[in-house]
C-alpha cells in the first residue's frame, strides 16, 4: 500500500463556497419530470400532492439549494401560458424533444410548489429561441408581483394569492445550438433586450443569468463579457458534458467499459479543469471584482442510452465510475469557487447522471446521489489551502482529487477521490495542530458496481476508518472510493 501526505493550512482562507454548487437540472425530456417527479395525485406511489414522497424525501437530504427548469432544449420551445390554470383546459403539445405529447400537466404552479417542499430556490430558465419579450415580461409578472396588474389578478385566479420569490433566471438556453443557432453577437443583444423587461417587483430581487459557452468556445465568453458587460448580468453559464469516448454517435455504454475507457471518462472529465480556469480568465479581465458567476448549469456523464428504451429519453444507469467523475467535478467548483457559483448536475432524476432513478413504485439513489451526500457539508464554507502528494493514475489522469474548507466552528471538511482502479492509499493527514476528532464516510466499490432495482443497496456510504502513525492521523483510500473527512 502507498502513502502520501495531504497537508491542510486553515488560517489560509480562500473563497467562499457558494450551496450553490450543489444544485441539479430538471427537463421535460424524458421520464424526469413526468414519473419522476411528479405523478400526480390519483396515482398510487405514494406522493405529496402529486409530487413523489421518495424524491422530495431525497433531494431534502442532500440538501438540494437550487433546481433548474424546464430546460435544457425544451425551455426555448416552452410556452408558460400553455401550463397554468385547470389541468383538463391546458394545451397538449408536442415535445419535440422526444415527439411525444407534453400535457402540460406540470407547469409554472407545479414547479414552484415542488421546490417549496423541497426546500430549494428555482431556477426558471426563460424561452428566447422561440418566445417573445413580452412573454417573458409576463411571465416575471406572474410569478413576481405581489399588486394590481392583469398577470397577477391572473394567479390570483389560478390559485396563488401571494406572489412567488424567484431569484435565479436564465435569459435562453444553449442559444448557439438548440436555443437558436445564434451568434454571439446577436445573442447578446437579445439578451439585453429580455433582460430589459425582466422587472423587479414587490421587493424580489433578480440573478440574471446569460447563456454562456459551449465547452472551448472562448470567443463567446469574449464576446459575452464585453457586450452584456457585468452591470447587465449576474451569471454566465458554461455546459459541457463528459463522453467518454469523444465521439458523440458512439458515447460508450454507462455499465460495460474497460479499463482504458474508465481512464477516458475521467480524462474527459478533468477537462473541466482547463475549461473553468480559462474561462475565467477571460471574465477576469472585464470583471475582476468576479461580480459575475460562473453558472456551469450542465454537467455530468453522457453515455449511449440503455438498450431498449427511447433514445431521446437519454436514460443511463450510474455506477461508481459515475460517482469518482461527480466528485472530480465538484472538487474542481469548490477549488474554484472565487468564480463558479452555482453548478447544476444534468440531471435530477432519469436522465443523464441522476441522482435518482424511479421505477414504478420504486426509486433508487446512484453512486452520484451518494457522493452528492458527502460532500454536502461544504456548503458556504471558506475555501482552504489543501495539497496532497499526488501522481498519475493513468496518462493526464492524477490519483487524487480533493479539496477542503472550514466552517463558522471550525471544523474542516475534506473530501477525496482515490481515482486510481488497483491501488490502496494510506493517507496521513498534515498541518492541523490539535485534531481532537477525525471521523469520516467513504464510497467504494469495484468500478462498475451499481444500484438497480433488484438490488437497490449495492452501493452506499459506510464508515471510514482512522488511525495513528508516527502521531499523525492516517484514513485507508481503497481503489476507487470517495471519501468525507471531518477533523475538529
Amino acid at each position: 500500500m502507498k502513502k502520501v501526505k495531504l497537508t491542510l493550512n486553515p488560517l489560509d482562507k480562500k473563497s467562499k463556497i457558494n450551496k450553490e454548487i450543489y444544485s441539479n437540472f430538471s427537463e421535460h425530456l424524458g421520464r424526469c419530470i413526468y414519473d419522476g417527479i411528479y405523478v400526480g395525485e390519483d396515482s398510487e406511489i405514494p406522493n405529496i400532492e402529486g409530487y413523489r414522497k421518495d424524491v422530495v424525501e431525497a433531494l431534502r437530504e442532500i440538501k438540494l439549494p437550487v433546481l433548474r427548469w424546464p430546460g435544457g432544449c425544451f425551455a426555448d420551445e416552452y410556452h408558460w401560458k400553455d401550463g397554468i390554470g385547470d389541468k383538463k383546459d391546458r394545451v397538449k403539445v408536442v415535445n419535440n424533444w422526444g415527439h411525444i405529447v407534453e400535457d402540460n400537466s406540470f407547469g409554472t404552479h407545479e414547479f414552484l410548489r415542488f421546490c417549496e417542499l423541497v426546500g430549494c430556490e428555482p431556477y426558471i430558465s426563460a424561452n428566447v429561441g422561440s418566445g417573445t419579450v413580452r412573454e417573458l415580461m409576463d411571465w416575471v409578472d406572474y410569478v413576481t408581483f405581489d399588486g394590481v396588474s392583469p398577470m397577477a389578478e391572473l394567479r390570483r385566479k389560478n390559485g396563488r394569492e401571494h406572489a412567488w420569490k424567484l431569484k435565479y433566471i436564465g435569459i435562453g438556453n444553449e442559444s448557439w445550438g438548440c436555443g437558436g443557432n445564434m451568434t454571439p453577437e446577436y445573442y447578446c443583444d437579445q439578451y439585453r433586450q429580455y433582460a430589459t423587461f425582466c422587472r423587479e417587483y414587490s421587493g424580489n430581487k433578480l440573478f440574471r443569468i446569460a447563456c454562456g459557452p459551449n465547452a472551448y468556445d472562448y470567443n463567446w465568453t469574449e464576446v459575452c463579457m464585453k457586450k452584456i458587460t457585468p452591470w447587465n448580468m449576474q451569471g454566465l453559464s458554461l455546459h459541457y458534458y463528459t463522453v467518454p469516448t469523444g465521439d458523440w454517435d458512439h458515447k460508450g455504454s454507462s455499465t460495460e467499459f474497460d479499463d482504458k475507457e474508465y481512464y477516458d471518462t475521467l480524462r474527459s472529465t478533468w477537462q473541466m479543469e482547463q475549461l473553468v480556469t480559462r474561462h475565467s480568465q477571460i471574465m477576469d479581465r472585464y470583471d475582476p471584482d468576479h461580480k459575475v458567476g460562473l453558472i456551469v448549469d450542465e454537467w455530468g456523464c453522457w453515455y449511449d442510452v440503455e438498450p431498449d428504451t427511447n433514445p431521446s429519453f437519454l436514460y443511463q444507469k450510474n455506477t461508481m465510475r459515475d460517482a469518482i467523475v461527480a466528485a472530480i467535478n465538484l472538487n474542481i467548483f469548490n477549488n474554484h469557487s472565487e468564480r463558479v457559483y452555482m453548478a447544476n448536475i444534468a440531471q435530477a432524476v432519469n436522465v443523464l447522471q441522476a441522482v435518482l432513478l424511479t421505477e414504478g413504485m420504486k426509486t433508487i439513489k446512484t453512486p452520484t446521489y451518494y457522493v452528492f451526500d458527502l460532500f454536502k457539508e461544504h456548503m458556504e464554507n471558506t475555501l482552504i489551502y489543501s495539497h496532497i502528494e499526488n501522481e498519475n493514475a493513468a496518462d493526464g489522469v492524477p490519483v487524487f482529487s480533493h479539496s477542503a474548507s472550514i466552517n463558522e466552528n471550525g471544523e474542516i471538511i475534506v473530501t477525496l477521490a482515490n481515482c486510481s482502479l488497483d491501488e490502496e492509499y494510506e493517507v496521513q493527514l498534515r498541518g492541523v495542530c490539535g485534531m481532537e476528532s477525525v471521523r469520516g464516510r467513504m464510497l467504494t466499490g469495484e468500478v462498475h458496481a451499481k444500484n438497480d432495482f433488484d438490488d437497490p443497496d449495492a452501493v452506499g456510504i459506510v464508515p471510514l476508518e482512522v488511525g495513528t502513525r508516527d502521531g499523525k492521523k492516517v484514513i485507508k483510500m481503497p481503489p476507487c472510493s470517495v471519501a468525507e473527512i471531518v477533523i475538529r
